[in-house]
């Protein structure tokens, strides 16, 4: 069965993040924790047997980047938090109650966004000097154009633009009172932060988020 039903929403939502990079040549890391959160519009337009159909636009500010795992002995440690504008263009599909109760839902789209800043953490002390030269996987380029000296910035970031897909799901709790929202979200980036060119050191260099998500909305539209 088919029905036009037309609804709108909008809200916040905030939550945290795990991120990486993905290089190429590989860099060993771990998931480095960030911050996400933003404004969250959304238009419901139909449901199709009982499967409400929805698209969903977010404005977020959102911390990627990667922290190192060194393993050469020399106890040095290193990460780059990277912050980024994000604008995810999403549908939202939805199973469950329309008005009050709980919707279970899932959303899939592209994403675009621009990188303003970096902030990096060097740790060394006068025991355990900054050192390069015993790098297990002799991969140094994302330190700088003065890898040898932490005070020096790491390498700048090439590519302000950034895309790729993100999907998730959750669940939605419709009150009186407003809809609350939980969601798992993954990210894949499509686009490389440094240049990717055979005489760039990266053959890829794009980000990869899993977020947790809380969002708070109300419906303007009924």
């Amino acid at each position: 069965m088919y029905a036009i039903i037309e609804t709108g929403a909008v809200g916040v939502s905030a939550g945290g993040c795990l991120n990486r990079v993905d290089f190429s040549p590989s860099i060993k890391q771990n998931y480095l924790p960030g911050m996400n959160g933003g404004l969250v519009v959304r238009y419901t337009s139909e449901k199709y047997f009982s499967m409400i159909c929805a698209t969903q636009i977010e404005l977020n500010y959102v911390q990627r980047g990667w922290k190192e795992n060194i393993t050469d002995g020399t106890n040095n440690t290193y990460s780059r938090t990277t912050h980024y504008v994000e604008v995810p263009f999403l549908v939202h599909l939805g199973v469950g109650q329309e008005q009050r109760g709980t919707q279970f839902f899932c959303n899939a789209g592209p994403l675009l966004g621009w990188y303003l800043n970096s902030t990096e953490h060097y740790g060394y002390s006068e025991e355990e000097p900054w050192s390069i030269y015993y790098r297990s996987n002799g991969i140094v380029a994302q330190y700088g154009s003065e890898p040898g000296d932490p005070t020096s910035p790491g390498k700048a970031v090439e590519n302000s633009l950034e895309y790729g897909i993100a999907a998730g799901a959750g669940v939605e709790l419709k009150t009186g009172v407003g809809n609350f929202t939980v969601e798992g979200r993954y990210y894949f980036g499509l686009s490389d932060m440094f240049g990717n060119s055979k005489a760039d050191p990266f053959g890829r260099s794009a980000n990869q988020t899993i977020y947790a998500r809380i969002s708070y909305l109300v419906d303007f539209l009924r």
